[in-house]
């Protein structure tokens, strides 16, 4: 709302960062139903607030993929795609047979809505070729973040369907 620097004031100002934080909040609150990947910060302990962290969703999500102690995902779930796989899936109602991981395949597609950076694209790479080498991944999204795209995110008025001209 404010087209020029001469026109900016305090209260515009207050207003957008009020807006920025309420979007967070939003987020926050979407989040709350999961029960591993609900929060990306750490805050440490009350003697060691030093040792805070912060681990973006999409390396938990990463993370939890090629995990070699593979514990059955809570907030990731399979999706059948076959004969087999359905079976396993029907299955499991009735007799302990553990469901498919998500990590078994030798092909990892994710799909960002909304847009990623080139640098999660990276730390995706990197992060399946240390934790699971030999499984190919293929990123894709909605969009190809830039910081400046980024930030436009964050103020358009309607975040479902942004003008941002990318």
């Amino acid at each position: 709302g404010c087209d020029s620097p001469l026109n900016l004031t305090s209260q515009k100002a207050t207003d957008a960062v009020d807006g920025i934080f309420r979007s967070l909040r939003d987020i926050a609150r979407v989040r709350m139903h999961m029960k591993q990947f609900n929060s990306i910060h750490n805050p440490g302990s009350n003697t060691h607030q030093a040792s805070a962290s912060y681990k973006p969703l999409l390396k938990q999500v990463v993370e939890e993929i090629c995990n070699p102690d593979r514990p059955d995902p809570v907030d990731i779930e399979h999706m059948s795609s076959g004969l087999t796989d359905l079976l396993k899936t029907g299955f499991s109602m009735f007799m302990k047979v553990n469901r498919p991981h998500p990590g078994d395949h030798p092909l990892l597609i994710i799909f960002m809505v909304g847009g990623v950076s080139v640098s999660e694209v990276k730390m995706v790479k990197d992060l399946v070729a240390t934790r699971k080498p030999g499984t190919q991944v293929i990123v894709l999204s909605s969009v190809l973040l830039t910081p400046h795209s980024a930030v436009e995110l964050l103020f358009a008025p309607d975040r479902l369907q942004p003008d941002t001209h990318i």
